[in-house]
């Protein structure tokens, strides 16, 4: 069956390189839908969709951007218009694949657009930034990143072949045919180490009841794509036991998810169910890279390339009161479950991280900010890690979903 690919490419500077893409999509048999996003000259060959209009639905004009020679500006202006113009495309059923080429200025471009395209869909950018960090190109979504070896910088007999290989891969990718099966409904879980006895028995219990669960890993890109699958409504509800990428948010460790985390099952109204995993600790690579005003803070080595710091009471306290803000947008189902004997494996009695003091100011802030006409308030005399309490949470989540 012929399927339509989006090439998102820099006509005015990387034309010859397109053309050759383009080229070899059509002898695949597929048709394109070219989207020029280049801002400094004409384009080599005529685009379907130009690039004055991508400045247009980036809030910007073509001759604006030129006049002004801003080159991030242009970038950011282009980026929305790309995004915009690709979901848009989408939506009308035009885009079954997407393809980009270029430096860190058109990838740059092509990642806003793509990272706006739906999970599922076939995505693939060669760059010459793909053979570093490419976290700020691929974000949460199934990005394909394949490194270019030589600059994207005309075409000769390596570009020819990388390139080469980059449409048959997205050419693969859209004759891919997903063989049929009968989907369970999705529940999305956080899990972190020291929380995995909790959300292992809670997975299990809920996959017996015929559910399917998607455990995430807390570790800031764990808690983005949870976020961003319930968004996407893939997700019917949530068992958020693991909540700790807050603590590097608010104290600045490594693992953070952003501000965003705890919106989306609230926002959307997707019942849920939160507790505590692992807020009685930050985290930070290896013990040599902590920071220096944390020095003589209580640190635990996980792992020589994992040290963890125990929170603070008031750091504690002011965790208590961004979740409990947090799940006060609920508008759906939702309940929040508190451990009082613990948040994590090592925040128990003869353990490095128990600490009565700090647990009972997250607590206590808890109590004080959550609206209960909003959320449940389930306050159990277990740690996190027990079976009773693994229990009462899956049961709680099932009875939300009438099973």
């Amino acid at each position: 069956m012929t399927k339509t690919i989006l090439i998102i490419g820099t006509l005015d500077t990387k034309g010859a390189e397109f053309s050759f893409v383009r080229n070899l999509i059509a002898e695949r048999g597929h048709n394109t839908l070219v989207m020029d996003v280049g801002v400094t000259g004409e384009p080599s060959f005529a685009p379907d969709i130009s690039a004055a209009e991508v400045a247009s639905a980036g809030g910007g004009t073509l001759p604006a951007l030129r006049e002004a020679g801003d080159r991030g500006a242009a970038l950011t202006v282009m980026g929305e218009g790309a995004k915009s113009l690709a979901l848009q495309a989408y939506a009308e059923g035009k885009v079954d694949g997407a393809i980009s080429l270029g430096g860190s200025g058109g990838t740059s471009v092509a990642a806003t657009a793509m990272q706006a395209l739906p999970v599922g869909l076939p995505k693939i950018i060669v760059s010459t930034m793909a053979s570093g960090d490419v976290a700020p190109y691929v974000g949460v979504k199934d990005i394909t990143m394949m490194y270019s070896v030589v600059d994207v910088a005309g075409l000769n007999r390596i570009s020819r072949q990388v390139f080469g290989n980059a449409v048959g891969a997205i050419c693969g990718m859209v004759e891919q045919v997903i063989p049929e099966s009968k989907d369970k409904t999705l529940i999305a879980a956080s899990m972190f180490g020291v929380t995995t006895p909790c959300v292992t028995a809670v997975r299990e219990k809920l996959e017996a009841t015929g559910y399917e669960v998607l455990v995430f890993h807390a570790t800031g890109s764990g808690g983005s794509a949870m976020e961003s699958l319930i968004n996407d409504g893939f997700i019917t509800a949530v068992a958020d036991i693991t909540t700790t990428e807050w603590c590097d948010e608010l104290v600045g460790g490594v693992l953070s998810a952003g501000p965003t985390r705890l919106d989306a099952a609230a926002k959307n109204g997707v019942p849920q169910v939160v507790s505590l995993g692992a807020l009685d600790m930050v985290n930070f690579g290896a013990v040599e890279t902590v920071p220096e005003q944390f020095k003589d803070r209580n640190l635990y080595v996980h792992n020589p390339q994992v040290t963890l710091m125990r929170t603070t009471p008031e750091e504690c306290a002011e965790l208590g009161k961004i979740i409990a803000n947090k799940l006060n947008q609920s508008t759906g189902p939702a309940a929040l479950f508190v451990p009082l004997n613990g948040v994590s494996i090592i925040d128990v009695a003869g353990q490095p991280f128990h600490s009565p003091e700090a647990d009972e100011a997250l607590f206590q802030a808890l109590r004080d900010n959550l609206d209960t006409s909003k959320v449940e308030l389930v306050e159990l005399e277990n740690n996190i890690n027990d079976p009773e309490f693994a229990d009462a949470v899956a049961k709680q989540l099932l009875a939300m979903l009438g099973s």
